[in-house]
């Protein structure tokens, strides 16, 4: 039996013996076991691919690899079998994260193989590798592998997590790595994805943004170029950079003919617990989509119990907003997830608390407050449980802050998240509650907030409610959604 039919049948045993308390109803999962790292997002012969880091032999992390689904409207996904697993010698430790592209009608996972050379030093040593399909459901490994064995100058064996893209007549590969404590990006060229010429560093810390940059996606949106990336080592700054790693962007204008990117301060992309690794691709309708992972390194995983650990978020838009921000909204297909609607207000005066009853678990919300006609201090929306449990999303309104409390919903320790936002007038909600987590979209995506919650209790249903004084409510909306995976 080769590695690929192991991992599949281990994976099909360990499905059988999963809990499903907390399994989630329309986000990306692995059928069992651990995931981390969305990898290879691509819009195929007119299918969207998305694979991913998984172990499929445990709930925890492990020797990555490459899980797989796949959709026709980025809602509805079927698992496909396993993609890559580590088979050769330079890959044993790991088939690490990456990309994938289109090339001329070959699907084309450019991925990390990684070395352990003392794994508790973190010594490794790693390169980059194809593997190809013209099927879009098994893969052949390249025998160059690997197209890029030698570590930059500039870098070390932290060297991992390749985007390629295609500008002109040349491929383009953008890598993690770092210098002692030094995180940066590094550039490579192409003409075929197998001879890679090095070009130089894209970008680095200047002393505050970490010692190693991970997933490094860089595009244009709007005009102008956008480097993402997953900074290690970040210190917190006020509500900014709470999480043990961080994800988010600098935004500029690069030159392809000098290498030079000249951009301004970074800024995070989401500002919940659980967001991390995020990747891009660009599909054939001109949008920019993204998605991440839904965890976050060394935090609290009660799924490991069930036999399962880590998921992918919602897929978002991006878009080019103000003053170089980047805004990040649910893409226009998870409308086919909703079953029934039901309005529950409008133009309601809120003092206090007004509940709307709902035992419902998988729930999408909109609900608008007019703040022109708001003179309470906090307005915002509880999802209560039948006894204490509750997560509160909520705007503090002379501070013009957005804060995320899952303190009480499974989150017990380092449970709050707050980031600005400057409403002008109006505050927009919309959210998705899954089992497991709660994905926040204010204003259209000026402020996002993704975080994994844990409720025990049976749900109550969502709570509006004002703090000293009144709060205007515009509208609210909810809708029960339906479970892709039953």
């Amino acid at each position: 039996m080769n590695e690929l039919q192991q991992a599949e049948e281990a994976l099909q045993k360990a499905k059988s013996k999963v809990n499903g308390r907390f399994r989630l109803g329309y986000h990306i999962m692995a059928p069992a076991n651990w995931i981390n790292d969305p990898n290879g997002l691509i819009q195929y012969n007119g299918e969207y691919h998305v694979f991913y880091q998984h172990h499929p032999y445990d709930e925890n992390w492990g020797p990555m690899h490459w899980g797989h689904v796949k959709s026709k409207d980025l809602v509805h996904w079927d698992h496909l079998p396993i993609a890559l697993a580590p088979t050769e010698e330079y890959e044993k430790g790991g088939c690490f994260s990456g990309s994938a592209v289109d090339d001329d009608g070959v699907l084309t996972l450019i991925y990390t193989g990684n070395l352990f050379i003392d794994r508790e030093k973190d010594i490794l040593d790693q390169s980059q590798c194809i593997a190809t399909s013209t099927d879009g459901i098994h893969f052949t490994k390249e025998p160059l592998n690997p197209v890029i064995s030698e570590i930059p100058a500039e870098g070390s064996g932290h060297f991992r997590d390749p985007k390629v893209w295609k500008h002109e007549e040349y491929w383009y590969m953008v890598l993690g790595t770092r210098k002692e404590e030094t995180g940066k990006v590094v550039l490579y060229k192409s003409k075929d994805l197998r001879e890679w010429e090095y070009i130089g560093v894209l970008a680095e810390s200047d002393g505050t943004l970490g010692y190693m940059w991970e997933c490094p996606d860089f595009f244009e949106l709007g005009g102008k170029h956008v480097l993402l990336f997953s900074p290690q080592g970040m210190d917190a700054q006020g509500d900014s950079c709470k999480n043990l790693f961080q994800t988010g962007y600098l935004t500029g204008a690069y030159y392809y003919e000098t290498n030079e990117f000249e951009h301004g301060s970074f800024n995070e992309l989401d500002h919940g617990h659980d967001f991390y690794a995020v990747q891009t691709f660009l599909d054939d309708k001109g949008r920019r989509i993204a998605i991440g992972w839904m965890d976050m390194w060394e935090s609290d995983m009660p799924t490991k119990e069930d036999g399962w650990a880590g998921a992918l978020t919602l897929p978002r838009e991006l878009t080019a907003g103000k003053n170089g921000k980047i805004q990040m909204s649910p893409v226009q297909e998870l409308e086919l997830l909703r079953e029934a609607e039901h309005h529950v207000c409008v133009d309601q005066t809120v003092s206090g608390q007004f509940l709307i009853e709902t035992k419902e678990d998988l729930i999408e919300v909109r609900a608008d407050f007019d703040l022109s006609k708001t003179n309470a201090k906090t307005a915002g929306i509880h999802i209560r449980g039948v006894n204490e449990e509750v997560t509160t999303i909520k705007y503090q309104i002379h501070e013009q802050k957005l804060v995320l409390d899952c303190s009480k919903s499974g989150k017990g320790e380092d449970g709050i998240r707050s980031t600005v936002l400057q409403a002008d007038g109006r505050l927009s909600l919309r959210f998705f509650i899954d089992r497991s987590s709660i994905e926040v979209f204010a204003n259209e995506g000026q402020a996002v907030m993704t975080s994994r919650i844990y409720p025990k209790e049976e749900r109550l249903g969502i709570e509006l409610f004002a703090e000293d004084g009144n709060a205007q409510v515009s509208g609210l909306t909810y809708w029960t959604l339906k479970d892709i995976w039953e």
